[in-house]
């Protein structure tokens, strides 16, 4: 779907692909489909085979493609032929000119998902165009600081988990997204067979428009 000065297409799960001029940026692809393009950036937000899927990602790859992760994907990526795999932090800018990735802490309070593993959750910054990929995180202090993006004139679209156990649910994900005002919200973590399914996507949707944020189901591609 067309939003703001870029396309964004759900691939399941916690998977987006974002076309941007002649660029590609695919985020933690899991069990995609055929119709998925190569990717010149792909971003994983940590090393849980749902996010850091090997097959996937080489599937994406082509020669030169950028692999943007935490640490703790390092010894998993060095399986994938061709790739120039770069290792980034929280509150890295990584600047390229006509765009920006910056990337940010993505954590909850369990101990499989603790703010010590360094995991992340990525911005992606085009013009006036600002998407917010928030990993597998709960409502986090850092999110609050994202909260201005919305009032600037810019185009924010928030894409946000609602599976519950380790992660937001539908309702703390609906909290998230009134915090944050984004143009658009769109549901994510959900629909693999993992956890999380469509209804609690649909159910964060309605969540979003009792609090007045426009909110969407990105259909599976």
């Amino acid at each position: 779907m067309k939003t703001g000065a870029v396309d964004i297409d759900f691939l399941g799960h916690a998977g987006f692909v974002v076309r941007y001029k002649n660029k590609v940026f695919v985020i933690d692809p899991y069990h995609v489909s055929e119709a998925v393009p190569k990717a010149d950036i792909i971003l994983i937000t940590h090393s849980h085979s749902d996010h850091c899927s090997i097959k996937d990602i080489q599937k994406l790859s082509r020669k030169g493609t950028m692999v943007l992760c935490p640490v703790d994907c390092q010894s998993t990526l060095m399986k994938v032929k061709g790739v120039d795999v770069n290792i980034v932090e929280k509150d890295e800018v990584l600047d390229f000119g006509n765009f920006k990735i910056e990337c940010l802490p993505a954590y909850t309070s369990n101990p499989r998902h603790s703010q010590n593993e360094g995991w992340l959750g990525y911005l992606l910054k085009f013009d006036k165009t600002i998407i917010y990929f928030a990993g597998d995180t709960d409502n986090i202090p850092e999110i609050k600081r994202l909260s201005g993006y919305g009032k600037k004139g810019n185009h924010f679209v928030a894409v946000l988990p609602v599976a519950g156990d380790v992660v937001m649910n539908a309702i703390t994900a609906a909290d998230t997204a009134s915090l944050l005002n984004p143009s658009l919200a769109i549901p994510m973590s959900y629909g693999a067979g993992l956890y999380g399914t469509v209804e609690d996507a649909r159910k964060f949707v309605e969540l979003c428009k009792q609090r007045n944020v426009n909110a969407q189901v990105l259909e599976k591609i």
